[in-house]
C-alpha cells in the first residue's frame, strides 16, 4: 500500500513538473478558466462538473479523486465556491501564478457582464425576453446541479467505505430533513473526517 501510495506521489509531481514546463499552461489555464465562468450560470456548485470534465476528462491535468476533494475544499472554504476551486486548480497546475491565473479567467466575465447589466438594469428588468430566458436557464441549473450531486455521489461510493456512505446520508438528511445549518454540518463532516484520516494512520503504523 504504501508503495502504491509513493508512486501516486510520483505520477502526480511528474505531471505537475511537465505542466509547469510547458510554456503555453498559463494560456490554457485561463482561456479554459474564462470560458467556464463564462457560460457556467447557477451558482459555483455548476461549473464544478464542467470543471471536471475540463481538468480531468479532456486536459488530464487532474485526478478525478483530486478534483471531489477540490470540491469539497472549496465548498468548505470561505467565498466562492467557483473562486475557491479555481485557486486550487490554477496552483495545483502552476503554482502560485496559475493560481492567480484562473482567479483572474473566473472573475473576470461576471465582471463584464454585471458591469454591462448594471449600465442597461431598468431594461434588462423589464424585458420579458431577459424574464423568459432566466426561467429556461434555471431548469438547465437544476439539472447541472443534479448532475454535480451524481458526480460526488458516485465518488464516495467508489471508496467502498461503509462509514462515507452513512456520513453522506446523515448529512443530506441533517440538512434537508431537520433544516441543520449547514455551518454546522460541514464541520462535523470535517471532524469525522480528521479523526478518520488519525485512526487510518495509527492503523497504519500498527501494521
Amino acid at each position: 500500500m504504501t508503495s502504491s501510495l509513493v508512486g501516486s506521489e510520483m505520477c502526480i509531481r511528474d505531471r505537475v513538473a511537465f505542466m509547469k514546463a510547458d510554456k503555453n499552461v498559463y494560456g490554457k489555464l485561463f482561456l479554459s478558466s474564462f470560458g467556464l465562468s463564462a457560460f457556467t450560470f447557477g451558482g459555483g456548485y455548476v461549473i464544478i462538473p464542467l470543471m471536471k470534465r475540463k481538468f480531468v476528462e479532456e486536459l488530464h491535468w487532474l485526478e478525478e479523486e483530486e478534483m471531489l476533494n477540490f470540491t469539497a475544499i472549496a465548498q468548505s472554504s470561505p467565498g466562492a465556491v467557483a473562486v475557491n476551486a479555481a485557486v486550487l486548480v490554477g496552483y495545483r497546475v502552476a503554482g502560485l501564478p496559475g493560481a492567480l491565473t484562473a482567479v483572474l479567467g473566473t472573475i473576470l466575465p461576471p465582471m463584464i457582464v454585471l458591469s454591462v447589466i448594471s449600465l442597461f438594469y431598468t431594461a434588462f428588468r423589464e424585458s420579458l425576453v431577459v424574464a423568459a430566458v432566466l426561467k429556461g436557464m434555471r431548469a438547465g441549473v437544476v439539472a447541472v446541479i443534479a448532475d454535480v450531486v451524481y458526480t460526488m455521489g458516485r465518488g464516495v461510493f467508489k471508496e467502498k467505505r461503509i462509514s462515507s456512505v452513512l456520513v453522506m446520508a446523515a448529512a443530506f438528511l441533517a440538512a434537508w430533513a431537520f433544516g441543520v445549518n449547514v455551518i454546522f454540518v460541514i464541520l462535523a463532516c470535517g471532524l469525522f473526517g480528521a479523526l478518520r484520516a488519525i485512526a487510518d494512520a495509527k492503523r497504519g503504523k500498527l501494521q
